[in-house]
């Protein structure tokens, strides 16, 4: 409880300090983005995870995807998917949404393979979310479980940023209209299919850099100005 009241940074270095050697420290000896610096210069991943449910306690992480962006440009080339091994039953709920089925999730790689490969690509970057309990909550549970230690790093959150420059349109605010795939026609951008990692990845880059240019015209935005917004 204590972490929120510290910088991020500060949390990475009280964590490194408490790192055994392994996946954990070597993630948190990279040192995370200075917030004075300009946003287009910093290292961003978008990245989605598809779930089993919401409550990290209990569900599983079926898949995620990620993709990287700086210079005010996404980096397709980096673009990464993989589906996550989970043993049992997909809940009918979630295969209907996510279209991952069992056979689907039992050919996939386990957590403890697919979890150091994010982890390396995630050091020192700015992690970008649509709604940043999912991600945060389950990579943090993840690690407890798997490292005994938690998942610390910067967010941007797109959803507050949109309400944020929605309320300075003077629009009004519906149920449902901050989902990700609601969003994206009020910021000039197309559809997507929703509920692939990849593909919601993919959308909430393009929704950033669409809000980044409203919110920052001349460009001139820290990067500290849109992290934990």
């Amino acid at each position: 409880m204590w972490q929120k009241f510290f910088s991020k940074e500060t949390q990475r270095k009280r964590a490194l300090s408490r790192a055994a050697p392994g996946i954990m420290q070597d993630y948190f000896a990279v040192p995370f983005v200075d917030n004075r610096s300009d946003w287009r210069d910093a290292e961003i991943v978008a990245l989605d995870l598809e779930t089993t449910g919401l409550d990290p306690k209990k569900d599983s992480i079926l898949s995620f995807g990620l993709v990287e962006l700086k210079h005010n440009s996404i980096r397709l080339k980096s673009a990464w998917y993989e589906i996550v091994q989970v043993k049992g039953q997909i809940p009918e709920s979630s295969a209907v949404i996510n279209n991952i089925t069992d056979d689907d999730a039992a050919a996939g790689k386990p957590l403890e393979t697919l979890l150091p490969q994010l982890l390396q690509r995630l050091a020192g970057r700015v992690i970008l979310v649509h709604y940043r309990n999912i991600e945060q909550n389950f990579i943090d549970a993840a690690c407890r479980r798997l490292y005994g230690q938690p998942f610390i790093i910067p967010i941007i959150d797109t959803l507050p940023i949109a309400l944020r420059l929605l309320e300075l349109r003077n629009h009004t605010i519906q149920p449902g209209n901050l989902r990700l795939f609601n969003l994206r026609p009020h910021f000039g951008l197309p559809h997507y299919k929703a509920h692939n990692a990849l593909y919601d990845a993919l959308a909430t880059a393009e929704l950033f850099l669409a809000m980044a240019a409203e919110a920052a015209p001349s460009g001139d935005y820290r990067i500290g100005d849109f992290i934990n917004a």
